[in-house]
């Protein structure tokens, strides 16, 4: 465990018996969420749990494992708050990552799985990151993927590459690798770069069309002194023209941030971070837009637009039309939904 929950945890040791030793541990943490500006659909306070989680693992032998699960949410800049009982389902399920390890030496080791992602500085549940939030890089990274991983380490150099399902896609189409270099036990550097080789239509909750088509690169350097952890990264990552994902025109993001925590006695820490993040790209052209909570003016009312023209369909049961939106598209369908134009004509409108 790390970031503002680390401290001494004493993982259960149990024997089992041919399998060895297997420890297991656990989170149990929550939220208080109070906003001045929520986005359509969102509450202006709640309160909610974070993280209900159970963690099995083998971390010796050839042969080793891991498994978490559990309930959590996943707070993000930007993005409505979607509450733990909703998250866990829509998202990576009650067993969100697992996987079997092969570690035949010490310097070599072979993963298979949902895995956690290689990319970015902030990891996907709040018990691991030092701000309770996910922030504006993230957004643009993926958080669990199956797939397979192999990851070798000589001396101070430590190198990773994986194939993968990239955004929990379901298909494997991305390829991904990372060197992280040691300078000494104070300073180390990271670069991490990949994305999907083939075009893939799947949309989800968790697999956003763009980002799931992307290519991502960070470069991450890692400083300790005294009380002090400073983690500053930049990334930079990029959508392609495609007609099957609907672009006619490429997109791409720049981004960079700089994470600090500052640690005090009796396992407390404090922490902070500032980031910034621009996007290029004309989305009167047909570029996308990829930063999540960036909505355009027109984007609600273009969403009425399409409503009218499936509502005016003779073959269309006008009784049953209305919206269905996650996350920032669930906040959209509402501003759409509120349109003169159709509001006396939507039938629901389901958020999540």
């Amino acid at each position: 465990m790390s970031g503002t929950l680390a401290g001494p945890v004493k993982p259960l040791k149990v024997d089992a018996g041919p399998l060895g030793h297997v420890y297991v541990t656990g989170v149990a943490s929550g939220i208080a969420q109070w906003e001045n500006n929520a986005f359509p659909g969102d509450r202006l306070d709640q309160l909610d749990v974070t993280n209900g989680q159970v963690f099995v693992q083998k971390v010796d032998g050839p042969v080793q494992f891991f498994a978490q699960l559990g309930a959590y949410s996943l707070p993000d800049l930007g993005s409505p708050y979607i509450r733990s009982g909703k998250a866990t389902g829509n998202f990576y399920g009650a067993l969100p990552q697992w996987f079997v390890k092969w570690a035949p030496s010490d310097s070599l080791s072979v993963m298979a799985g949902n895995l956690p992602t290689l990319i970015g500085a902030e990891y996907t549940f709040s018990f691991e990151n030092v701000n309770v939030e996910r922030g504006l890089l993230w957004n643009q990274e993926n958080a669990v993927n199956r797939g397979v991983q192999v990851n070798y380490t000589t001396g101070p150099l430590a190198l990773s590459f994986s194939w993968n399902d990239g955004f929990f896609s379901n298909r494997y189409s991305w390829l991904w690798g990372s060197a992280t270099y040691t300078i000494d036990p104070s300073n180390i550097v990271a670069f991490i770069g990949g994305g999907s080789v083939n075009t893939e239509t799947v949309s989800s909750a968790v697999t956003p069309l763009y980002q799931n088509n992307e290519q991502i690169y960070n470069l991450i350097y890692t400083h300790t002194s005294g009380p002090w952890t400073l983690v500053p990264y930049i990334q930079y990552t990029s959508v392609p023209s495609d007609p099957q994902l609907g672009t006619a025109q490429r997109a791409s993001t720049f981004g960079a941030a700089l994470l600090a925590t500052y640690a005090l006695d009796g396992g407390y820490s404090v922490a902070g971070r500032v980031e910034y993040i621009s996007s290029t790209g004309d989305a009167n052209a047909g570029a996308p837009s990829l930063i999540y909570g960036h909505v355009r003016p027109d984007d609600a009312e273009m969403l009425a637009i399409a409503f009218e023209r499936l509502y005016a369909l003779d073959d269309v049961d006008r009784g049953r039309v209305g919206f269905i939106g996650f996350s920032v598209g669930g906040g959209l369908s509402v501003l759409a939904a509120e349109s003169p134009r159709i509001r006396d004509k939507v039938a629901f409108v389901n958020t999540i």
